[in-house]
């Protein structure tokens, strides 16, 4: 029978995978403990604003908003996506993010004229260690993220696109690799994303192929979750967002992270996260919602027994 605790002290692999689910440090500091200071993203960076964030009920609308740039990661924009997560983070009222673009182009992918100038060794190491400060908490923020995307998802934009635990597409969306073609590995969490979402075979060969891939491709292999019309893709992604954001967002927050870890993990290791989620999920209001309500045959209301207030209903504009 499988036992989390170990001989070399009691409860060491109990504790390791309590940290794992909490989001812990080895030295027991938590991840949120260490993220940048909150700014107010409306204060910083007023000069050029290419990251625009509403809440729609208790979704947290986040915009990428420099379509003369094709929304290329530029450093603004990743400065600023970063802290619009980090607000997402730490507002309880957030249930949900729903991340888009405006323009033809979802994002384009890297900014070409900072790479012709920041691409020495320590520009670019400073760089990717900077993604701890935008891209990792995207990644393994505990709330459910939607994103929706129209047009070309380029290079690293569709790594961006890669991130979204619910991803919707228009019709005219144009998934792209071409980082062989410039010279350079894949990042933005291409190599990490997409072996996992569709094999190892797969993402080789469109990677290394430079390929192109359209919406009914990326809706066949799971990338996207659902195809509409592109003018279709703001409403249908907001819904979706709107969705989860009334379900028991918290606890789908710690199921998706749990699920991250299963690729490197024994099959004990997964059972003692998913043990210590279940000790943390049935501890929450949400869960003792939920339960009531299948027992007396009602609709649950998980905002109301998380945050004291109804859910949301207003319509998608």
């Amino acid at each position: 029978m499988f036992s989390p605790w170990t001989k070399s002290g009691a409860g060491t692999s109990f504790w390791m995978a309590a940290r794992a689910v909490m989001g812990l440090h080895g030295d027991g500091t938590c991840f949120a403990d260490r993220s940048p200071p909150l700014h107010d993203i409306n204060r910083k960076h007023m000069d050029k604003k290419v990251v625009i964030t509403e809440m729609h009920g208790s979704v947290l609308i986040v915009r990428l908003a420099s379509p003369e740039n094709r929304n290329s990661l530029t450093i603004e924009l990743r400065e600023q996506l970063g802290e619009a997560i980090d607000l997402a983070d730490r507002d309880p009222a957030v249930r949900a993010v729903y991340l888009t673009a405006d323009g033809p182009t979802f994002c384009s992918g890297g900014d070409f004229k900072m790479l012709k100038t920041q691409c020495d060794p320590w520009p670019v190491h400073r760089r990717f260690r900077n993604l701890s400060r935008w891209l990792i908490p995207l990644i393994s923020l505990n709330k459910p993220v939607v994103v929706g995307v129209r047009g070309h998802a380029v290079g690293g934009g569709m790594g961006l696109a890669l991130t979204g635990d619910v991803v919707v597409i228009g019709e005219s969306t144009k998934l792209m690799s071409g980082f062989f073609r410039l010279g350079t590995v894949p990042d933005v969490g291409m190599m990490y994303h997409l072996p996992r979402l569709i094999g190892m075979a797969r993402a080789k060969n469109f990677l290394f192929a430079n390929a192109t891939m359209l919406a009914p491709e990326a809706l066949e292999l799971g990338l996207a979750a659902k195809v509409v019309p592109d003018h279709e893709v703001y409403d249908a992604g907001l819904a979706e967002a709107v969705r989860l954001s009334e379900g028991p967002a918290e606890v789908m927050g710690l199921a998706k992270n749990i699920m991250a870890r299963s690729f490197e993990s024994s099959m004990s290791e997964m059972f003692a996260y998913e043990g210590f989620g279940a000790v943390l999920a049935m501890s929450n209001p949400e869960f003792r919602e939920g339960l009531d309500a299948a027992i007396s045959g009602r609709q649950a209301d998980f905002v109301k027994a998380a945050t004291g207030r109804p859910a949301h209903t207003a319509k998608v504009a």
